[in-house]
């Protein structure tokens, strides 16, 4: 499919868009932890190099251990990609898609995630 008809693909999409805390609520270059229902969603606003920091959205559950804490995790880069590292194990997650780079069985959810002025909003659909 080519990048213009996946764009078309996309906003064709209906989106659920839910508001989750205010940009004041984020702590730039570390993760602030949501509960939206019963699902903790880690937020980590991030440096970038064009000088707008970007937001992710990612599952606070750590899939080794089953225990919330991603939130609390290091965000760095290794081979260009954006990553949180798990606090407990050290596994690295992509933040752009939540796949661990060192076991290909493991991943975080991921949400995709936006500002609405100084709402944060989280798509749950």
């Amino acid at each position: 499919m080519s990048q213009a008809n996946a764009l078309l693909n996309n906003t064709a999409q209906t989106h659920a868009w839910r508001a989750v805390c205010t940009r004041e609520d984020l702590v730039l270059n570390s993760g602030v932890v949501a509960l939206v229902g019963t699902t903790q969603v880690a937020l980590f606003w991030v440096a970038s190099t064009s000088g707008t920091p970007r937001l992710f959205a990612v599952d606070n559950r750590d899939p080794v251990s089953g225990v919330n804490v991603i939130g609390r995790g290091l965000i760095g880069s290794l081979a260009g990609d954006l990553v949180i590292a798990s606090p407990l194990y050290k596994q690295h997650y992509r933040l752009e898609d939540g796949t661990c780079l060192e076991d290909a069985a493991l991943h975080l959810r991921t949400w995709p995630v936006r500002t609405v002025g100084d709402v944060v909003e989280i798509d749950v659909s």
